[in-house]
């Protein structure tokens, strides 16, 4: 299958030349890779030009086409024609050599599939189950890993999700893809992280990146993801592997980024269920509740204190905002 390969970047010339230096390397190489270039500088179009990657397009955009979701909207219209799939990686990740070979393969076993994501490999440690069931532990199709505080804390307020890995609760707050295991298997779901993304190309004929995402754009990709859940299958196919380095420059202060998470998050939830039970509502806020206390005492409880305060205000402030001035939802 013909594939294009659409990397945003803003402000990382260093973390993107490590991800085109495996894309060099890939056992299955992209028809075309575009680089669709938010920054406000000229560093990474200095490093482009400095090495040599084949088929290999670059796009240096201004406010107009600045920010995530635009950047990716850009990146769509200049997809060529003969491609059958879009391919989509965030600036700061690094892929095993058979990625593409994986990820694109999966098109041809999974025929009904609209979108594939790939499998983020250095976040979490799982190990083979031990089958003892322990609190401390989260178990999934034989494997188990460390369960986070924030899950163990919830789960005496009965606030644990109710649905499998990649699949959004009715209350939200569900848990994210890291919680499928490294097990080789393709697992369906219907949130796909936008960083390590791939869609069909006739997917954008009828469905774009909602424009309000803005700037960094959290949670855009599960917006995404949940529209396109609705018209058909989502899967996520564990043998697709690759690195997230989480490359601090570009993203936004953390006051912002708790907004974010309030508000974005609210904003999805809605999408995927636009009417909410009164549980659910009383769930969802309960469980930001817990959450946004839990941030509270990472000012005690870590090195970056101010970080901690910071996001915890901004999700205090984000979260009042929905009382006063809520998301308008657009699906």
């Amino acid at each position: 299958m013909n594939f294009s390969l659409i990397i945003c970047t803003y402000m990382r010339p260093e973390p993107l030349l490590k991800l085109l230096d495996s894309v060099k390397e890939q056992s299955l190489y992209p028809n075309e890779i575009l680089i669709i270039d938010g920054s406000l500088d000229t560093a990474t179009q200095n490093m482009l030009e400095s090495n040599s990657f084949k088929n290999l397009q670059y796009f240096k955009v201004d406010d107009t086409h600045r920010g995530l979701t635009k950047q990716r909207n850009f990146g769509i219209t200049k997809v060529s024609k003969a491609m059958e799939v879009v391919c989509f990686l965030d600036d700061d990740t690094v892929l095993e050599i058979d990625y593409f070979e994986k990820l694109i393969g999966t098109y041809n076993e999974k025929q009904e599939a609209l979108a594939v994501g790939g499998y983020i490999v250095n976040e979490v440690d799982w190990n083979k189950s031990d089958h003892l069931n322990q609190d401390h532990k989260f178990y999934y199709d034989g494997w188990m890993r460390t369960e986070p505080a924030r899950f163990k804390i919830r789960k005496p307020f009965g606030l644990l999700p109710d649905v499998p890995p990649g699949f959004m609760p009715t209350f939200s707050h569900g848990r994210s893809i890291g919680f499928l295991p490294p097990s080789g298997n393709i697992y369906p779901v219907e949130l796909i992280m936008g960083g390590v993304a791939s869609y069909r190309k006739a997917v954008f004929y009828t469905q774009n990146f909602s424009n309000y995402f803005e700037g960094y754009g959290l949670y855009e990709d599960a917006d995404f993801s949940l529209r396109l859940a609705k018209k058909g299958k989502l899967f996520v196919n564990t043998q697709a592997k690759l690195s997230h380095y989480h490359d601090a420059s570009g993203r936004p202060n953390q006051y912002k980024y708790g907004k974010m998470v309030l508000r974005n998050g609210w904003y999805v939830w809605r999408v995927k269920y636009p009417k909410p039970t009164l549980k659910a509502k009383f769930k969802w806020h309960a469980t930001a509740f817990v959450l946004t206390a839990i941030r509270f005492t990472n000012v005690l409880t870590t090195n970056k204190k101010q970080e901690a305060l910071t996001e915890s205000f901004g999700r205090v402030v984000g979260w009042l905002s929905l009382l006063f001035n809520p998301p308008k939802v657009k699906r």
